[in-house]
């Protein structure tokens, strides 16, 4: 088995719902999503996939979608204040937890086709979430 794996970093802000602790106010960090590809067989260029590919398909939409946004649950008050102030939002319909911000990713990585394996947020440089199918 072939595995390659690209590291995108991206800056986001998001709050969590029905938590209590400091991850209920509005804040932002520093997300690094590191995306594993893997395939049995190298293709006719003796590659899993090609880096460029990973940068057209994922690391692009994740520049475009979440890159300095806030991602935030779409029932959440401050979405419709952030709206009005001209705030770019990124909208989930769940809890927009680092696990469900790493199968956000892995998900749509996968609807463009990219043979993904695993997807890791790292939150900060000491906690990372992981989402595999």
């Amino acid at each position: 088995m072939f595995r390659v794996t690209r590291q995108i970093d991206f800056c986001y802000g998001h709050r969590l719902l029905n938590y209590d602790g400091k991850c209920k106010f509005l804040h932002g960090h520093n997300g690094r999503a590191v995306i594993t590809v893997e395939a049995a067989e190298l293709d006719r260029r003796g590659m899993v996939v090609d880096f460029s590919d990973i940068k057209r398909l994922v690391s692009n939409w994740i520049d475009e979608n979440l890159d300095h946004r806030m991602i935030l649950h779409r029932e959440d008050p401050a979405v419709e204040v952030l709206t009005k102030l001209g705030e770019p939002l990124y909208l989930v319909d769940v809890n927009p937890t680092a696990e469900n911000i790493a199968r956000l990713i892995h998900e749509h990585a996968k609807a463009q086709g990219v043979p993904i394996v695993e997807t890791v947020l790292w939150e900060t440089p000491r906690c990372f979430a992981t989402y595999r199918d």
